[in-house]
């Protein structure tokens, strides 16, 4: 991924604002190119390979046992301390797109990368907010695919409309993953998966409910990098956020919020996003 703007068609982001507004979510179709991807995926296949001590240190296939996400754990915050994932998070394009979506200058707070292997168990049903805790307003995030995705392998679940529903601080069974917790679809809504091709960015609402399922593919697997971002007026955020970054690359400090404040009060001991 480049930091050189795309120059995207003005009725397509229209377009992009219209079912973000109406759906709390949107699918943005090859905001990078292929060759862009299988950088990606490159860079951090060789981060697996070699590891990073201190960042990310991998268990061996051995050691993990029956757990395949022990050995293709995701990398936390990797623009903390690898170039490269700084600028993919602070890319132009993402922030033309969260421009238009927000209508403001929007501040880049967390990266991720998945590797999800076949095999990998999936994600229940959750609320980005309930974790970040930005405030005001809300976070986004900005779910970018580097493999084929859908419901064999993996793919995002989303409940439409639901940008708008209070953060879920009860947690329920989620049909997702049988040995997680998760919160519930609201009554007469429905699970809608994000069938995506490597390239593709999907966009969505911190409120917004959200999973995904397992990896039940046998040899197809279901990279993804994944930012969130929040608005420029931000005044706090969780701790383990901090710094935020503007999009020119500029670290900034807001005030912490403690892990026993925020809408639902204390995380359970859980103060990272679950896995997408």
């Amino acid at each position: 991924m480049s930091t050189s703007c795309s120059c995207f068609r003005r009725s397509d982001l229209d377009a992009l604002k219209t079912q973000f507004e109406e759906e709390g979510y949107c699918l943005a179709r090859q905001v990078f190119a292929g060759e862009e991807i299988d950088g990606v995926r490159e860079h951090f296949q060789d981060m697996h390979d070699r590891s990073v001590p201190g960042f990310y240190e991998p268990l061996s296939l051995e050691e993990a046992g029956d757990d395949i996400l022990k050995a293709y754990p995701r990398v936390m915050h990797p623009h903390r301390f690898c170039p490269k994932s700084k600028g993919w998070m602070l890319d132009k394009r993402l922030a033309e797109i969260l421009r238009v979506l927000i209508g403001e200058e929007p501040l880049a707070v967390q990266s991720m990368y998945y590797f999800k292997p076949p095999g990998a168990r999936g994600q229940a049903l959750h609320q980005d907010q309930f974790y970040l805790r930005v405030q005001p307003g809300t976070c986004i995030a900005a779910w970018t695919a580097l493999d084929f995705c859908d419901e064999k392998n993996g793919c995002m679940m989303v409940v439409p409309k639901t940008a708008d529903l209070p953060i879920e601080c009860g947690k329920r069974g989620s049909s997702y993953d049988a040995n997680a917790s998760g919160i519930g679809v609201p009554a007469g809504m429905k699970v809608v998966p994000a069938i995506m091709e490597p390239g593709d960015t999907l966009l969505f609402n911190g409120s917004v409910i959200h999973g995904s399922g397992p990896n039940r593919s046998k040899d197809r697997w279901r990279r993804s990098f994944i930012c969130h971002y929040a608005t420029g007026d931000c005044e706090s955020i969780a701790e383990g956020y901090l710094p935020l970054h503007t999009m020119e690359g500029k670290a900034l400090y807001r005030e912490a919020t403690k892990a026993d404040q925020g809408p639902c009060g204390g995380l359970e001991g859980n103060e990272a996003l679950p896995i997408h």
